[in-house]
């Protein structure tokens, strides 16, 4: 088919020029040309302020959703026991605090995404911006540009203006981490004021560790080193060792002559004394006992405590006095403790403050 048969129509509108003997042809025009942006459409809110003010209330109650979110995730790790199972369809029986605690965050971080993203959708700026490519280094030009667009990126994303979707955004990212803060409560017990309390109180008898009956001071021997708990103690107990552990006693009979201090042969009966069994160094049980100098050693670290005067310490790294329980004698010829110690048992801490 030759070309004078081609419709008109099918014909380029400009014909290629027959290219000189040794060179190409090149057309008269670029046939992947820009075709340049799109005309901008304006959204509902652009030119409807009522259209604009329930999406401004949309997004702030979703800011407001996350904050109730935020403070249902708090009271429900305060609450909810970590026992506490329930039935949910169809997963089945789960954790009642893990469920809750996922479905609060999760709701929470939810709403301030889908918050973020509907602002940005609705009321912030959408006008397509195209911009040449420039080198890396900022020149001053470009640093004033960067300026202007901020400022115009903060003036059309109506950040001022817009009051009510910014203080629930600022509340819902204020209280967001304050999920992760309550998680720290996890990482084990409150100490509260426990270190400072023992099984000893007023009226407790002083039962023999060995035996489990009540001491007497006839049973206490001069020379002798005796260890003993509070009544009412048992191993059998689910937080024995953590009691024990504080509440360790040992008992020596001394002369009252040779009792130096004051305040110790205050608090002991007829010679006896009744010392905290665990080191103030780092907590182990002293057991070793010199019976003509009165002295008790700690066999971790050689720390060495003189009982006859108030177990002050004259060697080794252990930086406070063994405690001294006071005790008496009850009606029945038992000894009993008169109160608690009056100050922590075990290593330092805080500077027993």
């Amino acid at each position: 088919m030759s070309s004078q048969e081609i419709p008109e129509e099918n014909l380029p509108s400009k014909q290629v020029t027959e290219p000189e003997h040794g060179s190409v042809a090149v057309a008269d025009e670029n046939p992947f040309a820009d075709p340049g942006l799109p005309p901008h459409q304006h959204r509902i809110q652009d030119i409807d302020e009522r259209a604009a003010k329930r999406s401004e209330r949309a997004i702030a109650f979703m800011f407001t959703l996350s904050m109730l979110a935020t403070v249902g995730f708090i009271a429900s790790f305060v609450t909810i026991p970590a026992d506490k199972s329930i039935y949910v369809w169809p997963i089945g029986h789960i954790s009642g605090l893990n469920f809750a605690l996922g479905l609060t965050l999760g709701l929470a971080l939810f709403c301030i995404g889908a918050g973020a993203v509907h602002w940005a959708r609705t009321l912030m700026s959408d006008v397509e911006v195209a911009d040449e490519r420039h080198p890396i280094e900022a020149e001053p030009e470009v640093k004033a540009k960067v300026m202007a667009d901020f400022k115009a990126g903060a003036e059309e994303s109506q950040f001022g203006r817009r009051k009510l979707i910014r203080n629930t955004m600022f509340g819902a990212l204020a209280l967001v981490p304050l999920s992760g803060v309550v998680l720290l409560r996890d990482l084990g017990p409150l100490p509260e004021d426990k270190l400072r309390h023992t099984k000893w109180a007023k009226g407790k008898k002083l039962v023999n560790m060995n035996t489990h009956e009540p001491l007497r001071p006839s049973d206490v021997q001069v020379g002798s080193l005796t260890f003993a708990m509070p009544e009412g103690m048992s191993e059998h107990d689910h937080d024995f060792q953590t009691q024990i552990a504080k509440a360790a006693l040992m008992i020596v009979r001394i002369q009252p002559e040779n009792i130096k201090d004051k305040r110790e042969l205050e608090w002991s009966h007829e010679g006896v004394v009744a010392y905290s069994k665990i080191c103030t160094h780092v907590g182990c049980p002293i057991s070793l006992y010199e019976q003509q100098t009165h002295h008790v050693l700690c066999p971790c670290h050689q720390s060495t405590f003189d009982l006859s005067d108030g177990a002050r310490v004259i060697f080794g790294p252990a930086g406070h006095a063994l405690p001294q329980l006071r005790i008496g004698v009850n009606e029945e010829g038992y000894l009993e403790a008169l109160g608690d110690f009056e100050e922590p048992v075990g290593p330092a801490f805080f500077e027993r403050g």
